[in-house]
């Protein structure tokens, strides 16, 4: 277990090649008990952005070409490192079938495209949870000594066992009602929305891709990527303000294809680090809940 340093991002058929290897039963694929998940540290020192990944992130989450990077970007782009952590260090999960359930990140300024960070992944949290067990990947990019970026993902790698001794969470499953104003907006979930975005951010998780692969982790349909909405959703509500924190919680998964509601209150009622902006997707059928979102203003002093 030691930090590891990248000159560049790892590129997309290496790092699939690298996951590959590892699920073959020879090898030297390194094995961790469930107790216990690395300690190191994946960055990479000078993270220059590919302007034609970013305008293609950007056309199919619906982001404006405004020369800044979009709050959610940096969070696909961490997933080469946070990959590669998964195969190179000990860890005690399968990696495909594992689900994204929450997410959250805080940008601290506008970053412009053009600009050049570092970026540093590392593993966190790691706790029970009723349907199996749940860790985080910790994000931090810096413009010199400077953050001004971070992000938390949450992942489940589910058990065939449930934990009776483990709480378990409750899905509220009617429709939200916020304060009018906000966006209203319906969309659609296409069929193949999980095998474009896959094809753009480098996720390339069997239950996204077809109904086939989705099955053999129990899933009846694929389902759409967490962060591809929570971006359409971020891109639908707009004027967001400069340096603000985005939770999500990905609730039941979207199966495809599918037509969503977006729902949000308007983003004038954040007025200090106090106020939130609440939104929700949720099925347009049945009204069942997709994602559940907050947005709040970053407290001057740590801006």
């Amino acid at each position: 277990m030691s930090d590891k340093h990248y000159d560049a991002l790892p590129k997309a058929h290496t790092t699939y090649a690298n996951i590959i290897k590892s699920l073959l039963p020879i090898g030297d694929n390194k094995k961790a008990t469930k107790d216990q998940l690395s300690d190191a540290t994946y960055s990479v020192s000078s993270l220059h952005i590919d302007q034609n990944n970013l305008d293609d992130y950007r056309k199919i989450c619906g982001f404006a070409d405004d020369g800044k990077v979009p709050v959610t970007y940096f969070a696909v782009l961490s997933q080469a490192l946070q990959m590669n952590m998964m195969v190179k260090e000990p860890f005690p999960f399968a990696m495909l079938g594992m689900v994204h359930v929450n997410n959250s990140v805080t940008q601290y300024r506008p970053i412009g495209e053009r600009e050049t960070v570092a970026m540093s992944v590392k593993f966190a949290n790691l706790r029970d949870h009723d349907r199996g067990q749940q860790f985080d990947f910790v994000t931090v990019v810096k413009s010199g000594e400077d953050v001004v970026w971070e992000g938390t993902s949450t992942y489940l790698s589910r058990s065939s066992k449930p934990k009776p001794t483990v709480k378990r969470e409750k899905t509220v499953t009617t429709k939200p009602i916020f304060r009018e104003g906000g966006a209203n907006s319906v969309f659609e979930a296409p069929e193949d929305i999980g095998r474009r975005y896959a094809s753009v951010s480098g996720d390339y998780n069997l239950i996204h891709l077809h109904p086939l692969s989705a099955k053999a982790f129990g899933f009846p349909k694929a389902i759409a990527h967490g962060m591809w909405y929570k971006a359409k959703c971020l891109a639908l509500i707009g004027d967001l303000p400069e340096a603000y924190t985005v939770d999500v919680a990905f609730k039941l998964p979207i199966l495809l294809p599918a037509e969503v509601v977006l729902v949000a209150e308007p983003v004038s009622v954040l007025e200090d680090a106090d106020s939130h902006c609440q939104f929700a997707l949720y099925n347009a059928k049945n009204e069942k809940p997709h994602l559940s979102g907050d947005i709040r203003l970053v407290a001057e002093d740590k801006a």
